[in-house]
């Protein structure tokens, strides 16, 4: 069938949880169900940056290492065989004069009656070190993300920064590396009191107060120069990675263009999750409302909500409340045994 032929009842644009869990529960609805994605791969930023990192604050994980969670959605997601389309930038977005609204890429147009923006922050990337020889070393012992935490083990790292990632990352390097030291401007944090908690019960070194001045080695760094920013005192650390924890600048890009009411670097949305345009719906962190907050469990329930209202858009007949998935299952089942008893015509 030509692509110009095939439309979807729902494109999710983004592959990361909560667009994962959109296309699983978009199978549950009977939903035919596209996933675009600018990435290689699916899981957006938790394949992308944070593989390795531990996970603490989905529902049913004690805790869960963030490749492996997106393994799980993946394969949730692929039981309805949702069709993919990856390393594509969405460009533009206009709707139809039947109503059906065309996202175009760098690579073709795709046709769907709904859209879900689930793209996270968007575009990003990393917040960089300016120190000198920041650099200079960036690929060398200065890293942005933690891909393979093995190659850090036996090493002595040093954590830069005082939100979650850098807190996370210090206690996740304690039983990998010879040592840690975690370094922060500030001596107030913007982590959950309970990773600042659990730091400082290890051999971890906390520097607070502290700004990383240089950077400085050879083929390879080999130590940092840091000064106190209170007393101006400078000293010398010797280490061999350096894992800068600043966050990410984010971009929402083309999605400026489109005529979605914004809200700073959000999409603006309702209690359904949609936007001031009919058919667009958004969820997961680019979603913005009263009381946000920009968990992966927010971006899951989001999801369904969103999923759920676009299928009533799509045929008002339906009810945005769906059955209980133990049902829906049931119904299959129940429906696969009649189709494979039924006589098959010659």
């Amino acid at each position: 069938m030509n692509q110009s032929e095939n439309i979807f009842d729902i494109t999710i644009l983004g592959g990361g949880p909560t667009g994962l869990f959109a296309a699983f529960y978009a199978g549950l609805r009977n939903a035919s169900c596209k996933i675009v994605d600018s990435m290689p791969a699916l899981g957006g930023r938790l394949t992308a940056v944070y593989p390795e990192k531990y996970i603490y604050d989905v529902a049913g994980f004690p805790k869960v290492l963030a490749k492996d969670l997106v393994d799980n959605l993946i394969a949730q997601a692929m039981a309805y065989k949702p069709t993919l389309a990856l390393e594509e930038v969405a460009q533009t977005l206009r709707r139809r004069d039947d109503g059906v609204w065309e996202l175009t890429t760098q690579a073709g147009v795709h046709l769907t009656r709904t859209l879900l923006v689930a793209a996270g922050v968007g575009s990003y990337s990393p917040k960089k070190h300016v120190a000198p020889g920041s650099a200079d070393f960036e690929g060398r012992g200065i890293a942005y993300a933690v891909v393979n935490k093995e190659i850090h083990r036996n090493r002595k790292v040093v954590v830069i920064g005082g939100g979650d990632s850098a807190l996370d990352w210090a206690n996740e390097m304690v039983s990998i590396a010879a040592e840690v030291t975690l370094i922060h401007r500030s001596d107030r944090f913007r982590a959950h009191d309970d990773s600042i908690n659990k730091l400082k019960a290890t051999q971890a070194r906390i520097l607070t107060n502290t700004e990383v001045i240089a950077f400085e080695g050879d083929s390879a760094l080999k130590r940092i120069i840091v000064e106190n920013t209170e007393t101006q005192e400078k000293a010398v650390i010797e280490v061999d990675d350096a894992l800068v924890m600043f966050g990410f600048n984010s971009s929402l890009g083309k999605i400026r263009e489109w005529g979605i009411e914004l809200h700073g670097d959000g999409i603006k949305v309702n209690d359904c999750m949609e936007t001031n345009l009919e058919g667009i719906y958004a969820a997961g962190d680019i979603a913005e409302y009263r009381g946000k907050l920009k968990l992966i469990a927010t971006g899951f329930s989001e999801a369904a909500i969103a999923v759920n209202f676009a299928k009533t858009f799509i045929n008002p007949k339906e009810k945005a409340q769906p059955l209980h998935s133990t049902t829906i299952m049931e119904l299959k089942e129940k429906r696969q045994a009649r189709a494979a008893a039924a006589p098959k015509s010659e």
